[in-house]
């Protein structure tokens, strides 16, 4: 038997070192049958078993995500436009009811406030007496009227600052 250097017998040191090479590459051929399942599965995977190619199918997602995108920024939008043109629907009514004159017996005139979120609008005021109605109109912008005022217009208006 052969010795090394530091009296060892080479032999059994081959041996082992034999032993641990046939091992690695036992390990070696396994990982390479695993990779080539792996490898056959992936193309399976991106080309499709069929019909169905998943690459061209997650890129067409992509592209409908990207229109979704767009068609949410249109919406947006057009949400945006919505909302303006309802703050400036005369929505707010205030109607404020009263007795015009001492001598009549009931409230038979009347202010009506026609506003927008804006507090821009229209009053409309009937004054009944015993022989005549009047109808008076006053343009409203901001809450108040280049004509003036009696207080029960400014009570109309007042009624609608409330509302929502």
């Amino acid at each position: 038997m052969a010795e090394n250097n530091i009296g060892l017998p080479v032999e059994p040191i081959l041996s082992v070192l034999c032993l641990l090479v046939l091992l690695l590459f036992i390990g070696l051929l396994v990982l390479w049958i695993k990779l080539g399942k792996l490898r056959k599965q992936y193309k399976k995977l991106m080309n499709g078993a069929g019909d169905v190619n998943v690459e061209q199918l997650l890129v067409n997602m992509q592209h409908q995500l990207d229109e979704q995108h767009v068609l949410q920024g249109d919406m947006s939008e057009r949400l945006s436009n919505v909302s303006q043109s309802i703050k400036r629907m005369k929505s707010k009514v205030g109607i404020h009811r009263y007795n015009a004159f001492s001598d009549m017996g009931s409230q038979l005139s009347f202010t009506v406030a026609i506003l927008d979120e804006y507090e821009d609008g229209i009053l409309i005021t009937g004054i009944h007496s015993r022989q005549d109605t009047y109808i008076y109109a006053k343009p409203v912008e901001k809450g108040d009227s280049p004509y003036s005022l009696s207080p029960e217009e400014k009570e109309a208006i007042t009624l609608t600052l409330g509302q929502k």
